[in-house]
């Protein structure tokens, strides 16, 4: 093997390289979205329940609810 082609071996090397590293890095960027959608969904889900409540307390404060 000549040095030009150790050379295009190399770079060849390093592209495949370079590809999975953008491969890894797209998939730690789209658990992280994931995981950032599913918080703030929680997070509604958590504010939409506290407020039922509120709205139930201020029912039964007034005789509403009955």
């Amino acid at each position: 093997m000549n040095s030009s082609q150790k050379a295009s071996y190399h770079a060849g090397e390093a592209k495949g390289q370079t590809q999975e590293k953008a491969s890894q890095m797209m998939d730690k960027a789209r658990d992280t979205v994931q995981s950032a959608q599913q918080s703030v969904q929680e997070t509604g889900q958590q504010i939409t329940a506290k407020a039922q409540g509120a709205a139930d307390a201020v029912k039964d404060t007034f005789g509403a609810n009955k």
